[in-house]
C-alpha cells in the first residue's frame, strides 16, 4: 500500500499534450480515474491531462466502505467540489458521484420505458415503499394496476392500509413515472407498464357497446366490473341506477354478473353504464307530470344552488336557492328527509331536469 504523496499528474509547463483542447474540468462535472495511491484517510486518481485528484476527509469517510475494496489501477467514477485544494489536488467525492449516476440511470430507464422489478418495503395510505439501487421510490394507490388496487367498501383508510400492506416482502414489476433530482421524487408506476396493452385491446371496443362482466369491486364512489380480455371498468355511482344512490354495495355485489354498456374511453380508462340499458324514466315524464302541477317530494341533499327533491325513484327535482334568499332561510323551511308539496315550475326532460317551488309560496 503506497503511503507517500503520489506525483501530480500535470504535465510539464510548455509539454502541454493535444488532449489539452479537451474542455477543462468544472466543479459538478463526474470524472473518471485511475487508482495510483492512497493514505489512511486519503485515496489518489489519476484524471489524466488534468491532473491528480484526492478523496479525503467527510467525502472519503462517506464512501469508506465502497473505497476500501479498490486497488492500484482500479478505475472509479467521482464528482468535482473543488477544482484546486491547498495541496493543487482537485477534491473528489464518489458518493455525490455514485448517487448522481443513480440518478442519471433511472432517467434513461424513464425514457426508454424500461421495466424495473421492485421489493415492496413498507405501505401507508397512499400507496406502497420501496427502493431502486438506494433510492427511496414510492408506488401511490393510483399507480396499481386494477387487479392490485384495494377495492375497499366505503373507503375505509384503515382497511386500504390492511390491504396494502399485504404486498410487503413481494417483487412487482413497474415503470418509472416521475423523478426529481434535486427533491429526491421517484414516483414509479404498475398502471405505465400495462397501459399500452389495455389500449390496444381497447381498440376492438367503441361507447355504445354492450359488454358482460363481473362485479370485481365496490367503492363508495361506485363499483369495479371485469369483462372481456382481462379489462376493468368503473360504473360510477350516478351510472348505476336512474334513482338517487346513497350506497352502491345496495345495488351491486362482488361476483354478481351484469351487462353494461360501454359510455365513454379515454386512454385506458373505460367507463361504463347500468342505468343506460335500463328505459329513461324521463323519456314520457311529460305524459304524467306538467308545468304547474302539485307534487309530493322528500328533500334528499342540499347544495349550494338549492335543495334536491325526489320525486319517485328514479325522478328528483330542483328547488333554486333563488326561492329562499340564502341558504340559511332554505335550511330553515325545508329539512332532509321530510316530505312537502312543490308546484313544478319547468321540466326539461331531454336534461333530466325538473325545477320545483314550494307550493302555496
Amino acid at each position: 500500500m503506497q503511503d507517500s504523496k503520489p506525483p501530480t499528474a500535470l504535465p510539464p509547463k510548455g509539454q502541454a499534450p493535444k488532449e489539452n483542447l479537451m474542455k477543462p474540468p468544472k466543479v459538478g462535472e463526474i470524472v473518471e480515474g485511475k487508482v495510483i495511491g492512497r493514505k489512511r484517510s486519503a485515496l489518489f486518481l489519476d484524471l489524466g491531462v488534468f491532473g491528480t485528484g484526492i478523496i479525503y476527509g467527510r467525502e472519503f469517510q462517506e464512501a469508506k466502505e465502497e473505497l476500501k475494496s479498490l486497488k492500484i489501477g482500479d478505475s472509479v467514477f467521482a464528482k468535482i467540489i473543488d477544482l484546486e485544494n491547498e495541496e493543487g489536488y482537485i477534491e473528489l467525492s464518489v458518493s455525490q458521484a455514485s448517487s448522481e449516476l443513480i440518478w442519471e440511470g433511472l432517467r434513461q430507464k424513464k425514457e426508454k420505458g424500461e421495466n424495473v422489478t421492485v421489493k415492496i418495503l413498507g405501505a401507508n395510505r397512499g400507496g406502497l415503499l420501496t427502493e431502486i439501487s438506494g433510492i427511496p421510490g414510492f408506488l401511490p394507490v393510483s399507480q396499481l394496476k386494477s387487479c392490485h388496487y384495494p377495492k375497499v367498501e366505503g373507503g375505509d383508510t384503515s382497511k386500504i392500509l390492511r390491504e396494502l400492506q399485504k404486498f410487503i416482502g413481494q417483487t412487482l414489476e413497474v415503470k418509472i413515472f416521475d423523478l426529481d433530482l434535486r427533491t429526491g421524487k421517484l414516483i414509479l408506476s404498475e398502471k405505465v407498464k400495462e397501459a399500452e396493452k389495455i389500449r390496444e385491446i381497447l381498440k376492438n371496443y367503441k361507447v355504445g357497446d354492450v359488454v358482460k362482466g363481473e362485479i370485481t369491486g365496490v367503492v363508495d364512489f361506485g363499483a369495479f366490473m371485469k369483462f372481456g380480455e382481462n379489462l376493468e371498468g368503473l360504473i360510477h355511482i350516478s351510472e348505476l341506477d336512474w334513482q338517487l344512490i346513497e350506497d352502491p354495495s345496495e345495488v351491486v355485489k362482488v361476483g354478481e354478473k351484469f351487462k353494461a354498456k360501454i359510455i365513454e374511453i379515454s386512454g385506458e380508462k373505460v367507463s361504463l353504464s347500468l342505468k343506460a340499458l335500463k328505459e329513461d324514466p324521463w323519456l314520457d315524464i311529460e305524459k304524467r307530470y306538467k308545468k304547474g302541477d302539485i307534487v309530493s317530494g322528500k328533500v334528499t341533499k342540499f347544495n349550494p344552488f338549492g335543495a334536491f327533491v325526489q320525486i319517485t325513484p328514479e325522478i328528483q327535482g330542483l328547488i333554486h336557492i333563488s326561492e329562499f334568499g340564502t341558504r340559511s332561510k332554505m335550511e330553515e323551511k325545508l329539512k332532509i328527509g321530510k316530505k312537502y308539496n312543490f308546484q313544478i315550475l319547468e321540466i326539461r326532460p331531454e336534461e333530466h331536469k325538473m325545477s320545483l317551488k314550494l307550493a302555496g309560496k
